[in-house]
C-alpha cells in the first residue's frame, strides 16, 4: 500500500510580520486547491507566543509523517527551515521551492 501523499509547508516565521502567517495560509489554499494534503505550521502552532521549541517540536512530528515538502521564499534566513529542510531531505522527502511545486500537478508527482 501505497503512503498518501502529504505536504509540509516550511518557511521563515521569527522575526517576520504576524509571524509570515498570511504567506503560510496562502500556501497551504493554493496546494490544497492544487490537490494536496497539505501540513501547515501556522495551523499547526497558532499560538503567537508559543515557544520557538514548542513549535519545532510539534513541526518536527508532522514532517514525520509527510513526503514532500514546500519552502517558502527566504527559507534560507531561517533556523527553523533550515532544520526542517535538513530533517526532511534526510528523511527522504522530496524537497522543492514552492514555485517548483506550483508548477508540478499533484498527478504527476504522484508518478515521480
Amino acid at each position: 500500500m501505497t503512503r498518501p501523499l502529504r505536504i509540509y509547508v516550511s518557511g521563515p516565521m521569527t522575526g517576520w510580520p504576524e509571524l509570515n502567517f498570511p504567506a503560510f495560509h496562502h500556501a497551504a489554499r493554493i496546494l490544497r486547491q492544487a490537490g494536496w494534503d497539505v501540513v501547515n505550521p501556522a495551523e499547526l502552532n497558532p499560538d503567537p507566543t508559543a515557544s520557538w521549541a514548542e513549535c519545532m517540536r510539534a513541526d518536527i512530528r508532522a514532517i514525520c509523517d509527510c513526503t514532500h515538502m514546500a519552502m517558502l521564499p527566504y527559507w534560507q534566513s531561517s533556523r527553523g527551515a533550515r532544520l526542517e529542510r535538513s530533517l526532511a531531505r534526510r528523511l527522504g522527502l522530496v524537497v522543492d521551492e514552492l514555485h517548483v511545486m506550483l508548477w508540478l500537478p499533484l498527478d504527476e508527482r504522484r508518478a515521480a
